[in-house]
């Protein structure tokens, strides 16, 4: 994730706000800049960036944003859609009339903003079901009925609806679930991620020539699905499991180490942009892993990058645990990258890596913002508010 600034005073901001907590300017998130936008009303009910020269591109507020307070994004205004590219991908939404589900429709969409984000930064085909309704992608957010006649909503994917149940946006219920189930993670930006897994892997590798080389590392995902989920539930994970994946669930199944190296892959990605936009560098002294430099997130894209990116990874992740102990917290990546696990995300480094980047920015530009940030220092964390 980049780091935000506010364009009318330079203050932090993040990906969340509406608005900035320092000088009050309204903020909305512009996917086709990739930018934080400080915004300004203009006529005939559109809006357009502080920063904007005369002329350039106007924008209408998401749907969301106006009516739902759900959203935070913006929409060019040549663009007829009245929901942001995000927000359109969402089919069903919880029953807004119970108690609390407008908040956890809330969380939904913030995961799903950042799934997003990811996925448009790595130049992967988004298209709702409107725009393409045979390889479409959609989102149904369910909750059970609670009477135990109804079956219980399962999280899952199918041919390229996601499900997601509405008790993962409940902090406690998630982590009892957690705990239940033995796993040492479980967010719900994780399911967003696992999920969309699923979705990419009949885009990118189903009925194509990468169908090959993924069952030589994954196994053949023709095996019964149902018959291999209930063997795993029943007997446990594949003995020694830990040695060729990357959790006990990445075992049950091709299918599901796909899908469980996919997020990893992700959750890399995005924390690797964050570190290089925060301008961290760390040189750790008799490390037995290298210094961590900055990569951005198109130095990260060619797939000879990968070598490093793995590499600076490890040496990110034992910090950013050592940062979490020393505050008594759970680790935030308690796994293990074995060779075995490495070179799986090694393919789909490389079957990401060949998508083109569409959000390139110039060099130019990239330096302007280096320089800037460089030459001023983050507010108080008073002053920047991670809520809305």
């Amino acid at each position: 994730m980049k780091t935000f600034h506010c364009d009318n005073c330079r203050n932090l901001v993040f990906f969340e706000n509406i608005e900035c907590t320092k000088c009050g300017s309204k903020l909305a998130y512009l996917p086709d800049r990739s930018a934080m936008a400080a915004i300004q009303p203009s006529k005939d009910g559109v809006w357009e960036p502080l920063e904007s020269a005369q002329g350039q591109i106007k924008y209408r507020l998401c749907a969301n944003y106006e009516t739902q307070n759900i959203c935070n994004w913006a929409i060019a205004d040549s663009d007829r859609n009245s929901l942001c590219r995000s927000c359109r991908l969402t089919r069903t939404i919880p029953d807004l009339t119970q108690a609390g589900h407008g908040q956890a429709w809330y969380k939904m969409e913030v995961a799903k903003r950042r799934l997003v984000y990811g996925l448009i930064a790595l130049g992967l085909p988004i298209e709702s079901r409107l725009e393409n309704p045979g390889k479409g992608l959609a989102f149904d957010f369910l909750c059970d009925a609670g009477n135990g006649a109804a079956p219980t909503i399962l999280t899952g994917h199918s041919q390229g609806l996601i499900t997601i149940n509405l008790a993962e946006a409940d902090d406690v219920e998630r982590e009892r679930r957690r705990v239940a189930m033995h796993e040492p993670y479980r967010t719900l930006l994780g399911h967003f991620r696992h999920e969309s897994g699923h979705y990419y892997w009949d885009r990118l590798i189903k009925d194509t020539t990468h169908l090959d080389q993924c069952r030589a590392l994954f196994g053949d995902e023709r095996q019964d699905y149902a018959a291999a989920l209930k063997k795993h539930y029943d007997d446990g994970p594949t003995p020694k499991w830990n040695e060729r994946y990357i959790s006990e669930y990445a075992s049950s199944h091709p299918w599901e180490d796909w899908a469980e190296t996919w997020a990893h892959y992700l959750h890399i990605r995005d924390a690797m942009e964050t570190a290089a936009e925060c301008g961290l560098v760390l040189k750790p002294e008799n490390s037995a892993h290298a210094a961590f430099k900055p990569m951005t997130m198109d130095e990260m894209h060619p797939a000879k990058a990968f070598d490093k990116v793995i590499g600076r990874w490890f040496a990110l992740a034992q910090v950013i645990n050592n940062f979490n102990r020393g505050l008594g917290l759970h680790d935030p990546y308690p796994f293990v990258l074995t060779p075995t696990v490495v070179d799986k995300l090694r393919f789909v480094h490389t079957l990401v890596s060949a998508q083109p980047v569409r959000h390139k920015r110039p060099a130019a530009k990239i330096l302007d913002k280096f320089l800037t940030r460089r030459r001023q220092s983050f507010p108080p964390l008073s002053e920047a508010s991670a809520d809305r």
